[in-house]
């Protein structure tokens, strides 16, 4: 029995309100949550602390293969949030080998934030980026959840758990 296990994750698909887009996209960037801390200092304690405030924006950037009007339809209204879906599989190696393939799943509700015309040079491929604003964000692995967040809605949860559930009630909403 091997004592190291190694994940390794790499290559993914995206999806967009449902539809596959498979070698549309050379890379996407998922948002990172980043929480808001304020510091708290008082007579009496030898330092100084930090607590949970709020969650900063949640951004994300898509870098396309080409031009592709199903997509540059979704693309090019700044109403309008689309739904994306980013999958890929995580394999576990120990000595004996790839031992497991678990899906790793991410869910976004995003809005474009710009409309890429494109880069254009000579003999080279066109180059594209979109930049995406997340209200909506949810990982799952192996259909475990791990977390979600959604700004619009005041609900952050950690492996299932609402830990935003008493603020909402001490709130009124």
């Amino acid at each position: 029995m091997s004592k190291i296990a190694i994940n390794r994750l790499a290559n993914a698909n995206i999806y967009m309100d449902g539809g596959s887009l498979l070698g549309r996209a050379e890379e996407i960037d998922l948002p990172q949550v980043k929480h808001k801390m304020i510091e708290h200092k008082g007579l009496g304690m030898v330092g100084t602390a930090e607590f949970f405030s709020g969650v900063e924006k949640m951004e994300c950037k898509i870098k396309w293969a080409s031009l592709y009007p199903e997509v540059l339809l979704s693309v090019a209204n700044p109403f309008k949030s689309v739904r994306l879906q980013v999958r890929s599989s995580l394999e576990t190696y120990t000595g004996q080998g790839r031992v497991a393939e678990t899906p790793v799943a991410v869910f976004m509700t995003a809005t474009f934030k710009d409309f890429p015309l494109g880069s254009f040079k000579q003999h080279e491929a066109v180059s594209l980026e979109s930049n995406l604003a997340v209200t909506h964000a949810k990982m799952e692995i192996g259909g475990l959840p791990i977390f979600e967040l959604d700004v619009m809605e005041n609900i952050y949860k950690v492996a299932g758990s609402d830990v935003l559930e008493r603020y909402r009630i001490n709130i009124g909403g």
